[in-house]
Protein backbone atom coordinates (compact mmCIF):
# COMPACT_ATOMS: atom_id res chain seq x y z
CA UNK A 1 0.00 0.00 0.00
CA UNK A 2 1.70 3.10 -1.27
CA UNK A 3 1.99 6.46 1.38
CA UNK A 4 0.26 9.49 1.17
CA UNK A 5 2.44 12.30 0.41
CA UNK A 6 3.70 14.07 3.21
CA UNK A 7 1.95 17.45 2.24
CA UNK A 8 -0.99 19.57 3.74
CA UNK A 9 -3.42 20.45 1.23
CA UNK A 10 -6.17 23.36 0.73
CA UNK A 11 -9.31 23.98 -1.52
CA UNK A 12 -10.70 27.10 -2.89
CA UNK A 13 -14.13 27.50 -1.05
CA UNK A 14 -16.91 25.95 1.22
CA UNK A 15 -17.52 22.99 -1.37
CA UNK A 16 -15.23 20.69 -2.87
CA UNK A 17 -15.41 20.95 -6.52
CA UNK A 18 -14.32 17.71 -9.11
CA UNK A 19 -11.42 18.64 -10.05
CA UNK A 20 -10.49 19.43 -6.75
CA UNK A 21 -11.39 16.10 -5.78
CA UNK A 22 -9.92 14.45 -8.83
CA UNK A 23 -6.78 15.89 -7.95
CA UNK A 24 -6.29 14.82 -4.13
CA UNK A 25 -7.51 11.37 -5.64
CA UNK A 26 -4.64 11.59 -7.89
CA UNK A 27 -2.04 13.39 -5.73
CA UNK A 28 -3.00 11.40 -1.89
CA UNK A 29 -2.01 14.21 -0.05
CA UNK A 30 -1.43 13.56 3.85
CA UNK A 31 -3.99 15.71 4.95
CA UNK A 32 -5.91 19.21 4.35
CA UNK A 33 -6.27 22.38 6.06
CA UNK A 34 -9.49 24.94 5.91
CA UNK A 35 -9.21 28.82 5.65
CA UNK A 36 -11.72 31.36 5.78
CA UNK A 37 -12.98 31.06 3.00
CA UNK A 38 -13.70 27.24 3.32
CA UNK A 39 -16.23 28.45 6.34
CA UNK A 40 -19.61 28.77 6.10
CA UNK A 41 -22.75 26.94 8.34
CA UNK A 42 -21.29 23.99 10.63
CA UNK A 43 -23.18 21.77 8.62
CA UNK A 44 -21.44 22.70 5.01
CA UNK A 45 -18.37 23.12 6.56
CA UNK A 46 -18.88 19.62 8.33
CA UNK A 47 -19.40 18.46 5.01
CA UNK A 48 -16.21 19.82 3.44
CA UNK A 49 -14.15 17.78 5.89
CA UNK A 50 -15.85 15.05 5.17
CA UNK A 51 -15.73 14.68 1.76
CA UNK A 52 -11.97 16.41 2.10
CA UNK A 53 -11.25 13.03 3.68
CA UNK A 54 -13.66 11.04 1.01
CA UNK A 55 -11.65 12.18 -1.72
CA UNK A 56 -8.41 10.23 -0.22
CA UNK A 57 -10.18 7.34 1.00
CA UNK A 58 -8.80 7.73 4.55
CA UNK A 59 -11.35 8.72 7.17
CA UNK A 60 -8.07 9.18 9.76
CA UNK A 61 -6.47 11.90 6.97
CA UNK A 62 -5.54 14.94 9.50
CA UNK A 63 -7.73 18.44 8.89
CA UNK A 64 -6.02 21.27 10.27
CA UNK A 65 -7.47 24.56 10.87
CA UNK A 66 -5.88 27.71 12.89
CA UNK A 67 -8.53 28.57 15.60
CA UNK A 68 -6.34 30.88 17.97
CA UNK A 69 -9.09 33.24 19.35
CA UNK A 70 -8.76 36.76 19.03
CA UNK A 71 -8.29 37.83 15.44
CA UNK A 72 -7.41 34.40 13.96
CA UNK A 73 -10.37 32.11 14.24
CA UNK A 74 -11.85 30.73 11.13
CA UNK A 75 -14.59 29.43 12.68
CA UNK A 76 -16.84 32.45 13.47
CA UNK A 77 -19.81 33.92 15.07
CA UNK A 78 -22.64 33.80 15.36
CA UNK A 79 -22.10 29.80 14.99
CA UNK A 80 -19.47 29.23 17.14
CA UNK A 81 -17.83 31.36 20.08
CA UNK A 82 -15.55 34.51 20.21
CA UNK A 83 -12.12 33.53 21.77
CA UNK A 84 -9.70 35.37 23.81
CA UNK A 85 -6.62 36.31 22.56
CA UNK A 86 -3.11 35.06 24.18
CA UNK A 87 -2.41 38.09 25.46
CA UNK A 88 -5.23 38.33 27.73
CA UNK A 89 -4.30 34.89 29.18
CA UNK A 90 -1.20 36.09 29.70
CA UNK A 91 -2.02 39.05 31.34
CA UNK A 92 -3.99 37.08 34.13
CA UNK A 93 -1.57 34.67 34.15
CA UNK A 94 1.12 37.54 35.35
CA UNK A 95 -1.26 38.33 37.72
CA UNK A 96 -2.44 35.01 39.06
CA UNK A 97 -0.49 32.03 37.44
CA UNK A 98 -2.74 29.05 38.51
CA UNK A 99 -5.76 30.92 37.36
CA UNK A 100 -4.10 32.05 33.96
CA UNK A 101 -3.20 28.67 33.26
CA UNK A 102 -6.58 26.83 33.84
CA UNK A 103 -8.23 29.40 31.79
CA UNK A 104 -5.20 28.85 28.78
CA UNK A 105 -6.56 24.89 29.37
CA UNK A 106 -10.59 25.80 29.92
CA UNK A 107 -10.11 28.29 26.59
CA UNK A 108 -8.57 25.07 24.70
CA UNK A 109 -10.71 22.87 25.44
CA UNK A 110 -13.87 24.96 23.95
CA UNK A 111 -11.99 25.86 21.11
CA UNK A 112 -11.36 22.00 20.71
CA UNK A 113 -14.71 21.33 20.63
CA UNK A 114 -15.75 23.86 18.01
CA UNK A 115 -13.19 22.44 15.61
CA UNK A 116 -14.07 18.95 16.25
CA UNK A 117 -17.66 19.79 15.56
CA UNK A 118 -16.81 20.08 11.67
CA UNK A 119 -14.83 17.39 11.73
CA UNK A 120 -11.10 19.01 12.17
CA UNK A 121 -8.89 17.35 14.27
CA UNK A 122 -5.52 19.42 14.32
CA UNK A 123 -5.63 23.02 15.56
CA UNK A 124 -2.63 25.51 14.70
CA UNK A 125 -2.13 26.59 18.54
CA UNK A 126 -0.01 27.02 20.52
CA UNK A 127 1.85 30.25 19.23
CA UNK A 128 4.92 30.18 21.13
CA UNK A 129 6.56 33.35 19.50
CA UNK A 130 7.74 36.02 21.94
CA UNK A 131 6.41 39.54 22.31
CA UNK A 132 9.31 42.19 21.74
CA UNK A 133 9.04 45.61 21.33
CA UNK A 134 9.87 45.22 17.59
CA UNK A 135 7.29 42.47 17.18
CA UNK A 136 5.22 43.17 14.03
CA UNK A 137 1.23 43.31 14.61
CA UNK A 138 0.81 40.73 12.51
CA UNK A 139 1.81 38.81 15.39
CA UNK A 140 0.77 41.48 18.07
CA UNK A 141 -1.36 39.64 20.74
CA UNK A 142 -1.28 36.48 19.39
CA UNK A 143 1.42 36.46 21.82
CA UNK A 144 1.02 35.35 25.37
CA UNK A 145 4.26 37.28 26.98
CA UNK A 146 7.35 39.03 26.48
CA UNK A 147 9.94 36.09 28.28
CA UNK A 148 9.94 33.22 27.22
CA UNK A 149 9.10 31.06 30.99
CA UNK A 150 5.43 32.06 30.72
CA UNK A 151 5.15 31.93 26.95
CA UNK A 152 6.58 28.23 27.73
CA UNK A 153 3.66 27.58 30.61
CA UNK A 154 0.55 29.33 28.90
CA UNK A 155 1.45 27.00 25.78
CA UNK A 156 1.92 24.01 27.66
CA UNK A 157 -1.93 24.36 29.10
CA UNK A 158 -2.73 25.53 25.93
CA UNK A 159 -1.87 22.17 24.47
CA UNK A 160 -2.78 20.26 27.45
CA UNK A 161 -6.65 21.39 26.87
CA UNK A 162 -6.80 20.66 22.94
CA UNK A 163 -5.45 16.71 23.60
CA UNK A 164 -7.75 16.65 26.12
CA UNK A 165 -10.65 16.67 23.59
CA UNK A 166 -8.37 14.82 21.17
CA UNK A 167 -7.55 17.72 19.13
CA UNK A 168 -3.66 17.49 18.06
CA UNK A 169 -1.85 20.92 18.91
CA UNK A 170 0.48 22.40 16.14
CA UNK A 171 3.55 24.77 17.98
CA UNK A 172 4.05 27.89 15.91
CA UNK A 173 5.06 29.45 14.39
CA UNK A 174 9.26 29.30 14.76
CA UNK A 175 12.02 30.21 16.93
CA UNK A 176 12.74 34.22 16.14
CA UNK A 177 9.41 34.45 14.31
CA UNK A 178 8.88 36.99 17.64
CA UNK A 179 11.58 39.12 16.40
CA UNK A 180 10.47 39.91 12.61
CA UNK A 181 9.45 43.68 12.16
CA UNK A 182 7.54 42.63 8.81
CA UNK A 183 5.13 40.21 8.24
CA UNK A 184 5.94 36.93 7.06
CA UNK A 185 3.40 36.43 4.80
CA UNK A 186 4.39 39.15 2.57
CA UNK A 187 7.67 40.07 3.04
CA UNK A 188 11.06 38.06 4.70
CA UNK A 189 12.00 38.85 7.63
CA UNK A 190 15.46 39.37 9.14
CA UNK A 191 16.86 38.13 12.20
CA UNK A 192 20.19 40.32 13.67
CA UNK A 193 19.96 38.64 17.24
CA UNK A 194 22.59 36.19 18.16
CA UNK A 195 22.77 32.62 18.42
CA UNK A 196 23.13 32.64 22.00
CA UNK A 197 20.46 35.39 22.71
CA UNK A 198 18.40 33.31 20.71
CA UNK A 199 19.09 29.99 22.15
CA UNK A 200 18.13 31.60 25.83
CA UNK A 201 15.22 32.96 25.09
CA UNK A 202 13.16 32.04 21.28
CA UNK A 203 14.51 28.67 20.86
CA UNK A 204 13.08 28.14 24.69
CA UNK A 205 9.60 27.45 24.63
CA UNK A 206 9.83 25.29 21.45
CA UNK A 207 12.33 23.10 23.71
CA UNK A 208 10.46 23.16 26.44
CA UNK A 209 7.34 21.89 24.11
CA UNK A 210 9.37 19.43 22.05
CA UNK A 211 7.55 16.51 24.09
CA UNK A 212 4.51 17.49 22.66
CA UNK A 213 3.33 14.81 20.11
CA UNK A 214 3.26 15.61 16.30
CA UNK A 215 2.75 12.50 14.12
CA UNK A 216 0.49 14.20 11.90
Amino acid sequence: MSRPHAAIFGCAGPDLAPEERAFFRDIDPLGFILFARNVDTPERTRRLVEDLRSSVARADAPVLIDQEGGRVARLRQPHWRKAPPARLLGELYARDPERGLEATRLNSRLLAADVASVGCDVDCLPVLDIAFPETHAVIGDRAYADRPEPVAALGRAAAEGLLAEGVMPVIKHIPGHGRAMVDSHHALPTVSATLDLLERTDFLPFRLLADLPGDV
